[in-house]
């Protein structure tokens, strides 16, 4: 039986959700960060590490009020982007990702936490993120979005090779750290029910 989110879940999630809105807007100070329409932020570090460290279910929850906080009008997308009409934009298929993402993290580690399955669970979700972007980027930029004849399936994975390589790496710190603070923070007091109730 899975027992109800208590107030400490909800706070956590809540961390997440502005840890998401920090790593979005790394860009905005550092505006040269960006492959074709891809801004690159640190949304699938959190994303990750919010499976990882919350569990599927509150993982998942933390990036669906994620992103309702941004279609909600509050700017916390890439480039403090917010607003419904973020939707149409090429780079959302990301934004939903990250649930996706922070399930599959999460449910990954949910039985098996050895340090092996949190480095697997955040490669697994970061493949989510991904697979499920790049897709939405290219069928946008083929439908709605005006790309030129051009423009391939390849072209638009290629825009992803280099934030890919720089996913890769924080990733699998995501998996290191939140495996380290599963045998010490996570293990100890009022946080060991995050381990059995998500």
């Amino acid at each position: 039986m899975k027992k109800k989110f208590i107030t400490l879940d909800l706070t956590l999630a809540a961390m997440f959700v502005a840890l998401m809105a920090i790593g979005a807007n790394i860009t905005s100070f550092a505006p040269f960060m960006k492959i074709g329409e891809v801004p690159i932020t640190l949304q699938t570090f959190f994303a990750v590490l919010a499976g990882l460290i919350l569990g599927p279910r509150l993982g998942a929850v933390a990036m669906t009020v994620y992103a309702f906080v941004g279609l909600a009008g509050m700017p916390v997308f890439a480039r403090f982007g917010s607003g419904l009409s973020t939707i149409v934009s090429p780079t959302f298929g990301f934004i939903l990702s990250f649930i996706l993402t922070a399930f599959i993290a999460g449910i990954i580690v949910e039985k098996h936490r050895s340090f092996s399955s949190f480095i697997i669970a955040s490669l697994a979700g970061l493949a989510a993120n991904y697979l499920f972007g790049t897709n939405w980027m290219y069928f946008a930029m083929k439908t709605w979005a005006g790309a030129p004849d051009v423009f391939s399936y390849g072209i638009a994975w290629g825009w992803m090779a280099f934030p890919l390589v720089k996913d890769i790496i924080i990733c699998v710190f995501a998996g290191v750290f939140a495996h380290r603070l599963e045998k010490s923070l996570l293990s100890k007091g009022s946080f060991k029910h995050l381990k059995r109730t998500v």
